[in-house]
C-alpha cells in the first residue's frame, strides 16, 4: 500500500490504463498533473489516500477490457495509434458537441447561464484542438517517426514543449466545464439535447484525458530518450 502512495499517478496509469477510472472517480488528474505522487495529489485535493489506494488494489475495471501495454509500444506505433484513434474521435465529435452546446445555450441560457459559458469554453477547445492536432500530424509526429527510423531529421524540442503547454490549456478548460456542469449531471428538467450534450461531453473528456496521458506520460518521454 505504501508503495502505491509514493508512486506518481502517471506511472500507475502508464503501467495499467484501467486505473484511470479510479483516478477519474476521485477527480485526480492523471494526464497533465500526473507527475504528483498519489499521496501528494490526495493531500492537495483533501481526499483520503487510503480510499484511493484501496480502490486501486481492488480495481474491477481490469475485467472490462484487456490492458493495452502502451508503454511497451514503439514511439512511431504509438504516434500512429494516437492519430487513428484519438485524433479521429476528436475530429468526428467536435462539430456534434459544438452544435449541442450552442443549442442548449440558446434555449436554456437565460435561466441556466452556465450553459452559455460551457458553449463558449467548448468553442475555444474546438479551435485549440484543431490547430493542435494539425501541428502534431504535420510537424511533430512525422519528426518523431523519422527520428525513430534513424533518419537525419531534426526533432524540434520547442515544438514538443509547445504541445505540452497546449495540453495544459485544454485540460484547464475541460476541468472548468466539469465544474460548471456539476461533473456532467443534468438537471431534472433537462431536455434530450441537454442530456445528449452532457453525455457527449463526459465521453469527450474521458477520451481527452487518455489522449493527453498517452502523449505527455508515455510518447514524449520515449522520444526524449531516442
Amino acid at each position: 500500500m505504501s508503495e502505491l502512495k509514493d508512486r506518481t499517478i502517471a506511472e500507475i496509469v502508464s503501467d495499467d490504463i484501467s486505473t484511470a477510472s479510479v483516478f477519474k472517480k476521485y477527480k485526480l488528474d492523471f494526464c497533465c498533473g500526473g507527475g504528483k505522487t498519489v499521496e501528494n495529489a490526495c493531500k492537495n485535493a483533501n481526499i483520503n489516500v487510503d480510499d484511493v489506494v484501496d480502490d486501486l488494489l481492488n480495481n474491477k475495471s481490469k475485467k472490462d477490457a484487456p490492458n493495452l501495454n502502451f508503454k511497451d509500444w514503439s514511439a512511431e506505433f504509438l504516434a500512429d495509434y494516437i492519430v487513428y484513434v484519438h485524433h479521429t474521435y476528436v475530429k468526428q465529435n467536435l462539430d456534434v458537441i459544438s452544435e449541442f452546446a450552442e443549442k442548449v445555450a440558446n434555449v436554456h441560457g437565460q435561466h441556466e447561464p452556465r450553459t452559455i459559458e460551457i458553449a463558449s469554453l467548448f468553442s475555444n477547445i474546438s479551435s485549440e484542438l484543431t490547430s493542435h492536432m494539425g501541428k502534431e500530424e504535420g510537424i511533430l509526429f512525422p519528426a518523431i517517426k523519422a527520428k525513430a527510423d534513424n533518419h537525419n531529421f531534426e526533432l524540434d524540442v520547442k515544438t514538443m514543449s509547445l504541445i505540452e503547454d497546449e495540453h495544459e490549456e485544454v485540460g484547464e478548460m475541460i476541468k472548468k466545464i466539469q465544474e460548471l456542469s456539476d461533473n456532467f449531471t443534468t438537471p431534472e428538467w433537462a431536455c434530450n439535447t441537454f442530456k445528449a450534450l452532457y453525455f457527449k461531453l463526459e465521453e469527450f473528456t474521458n477520451d481527452l484525458y487518455q489522449h493527453i496521458h498517452l502523449e505527455n506520460n508515455i510518447l514524449f518521454p520515449k522520444v526524449k530518450n531516442l
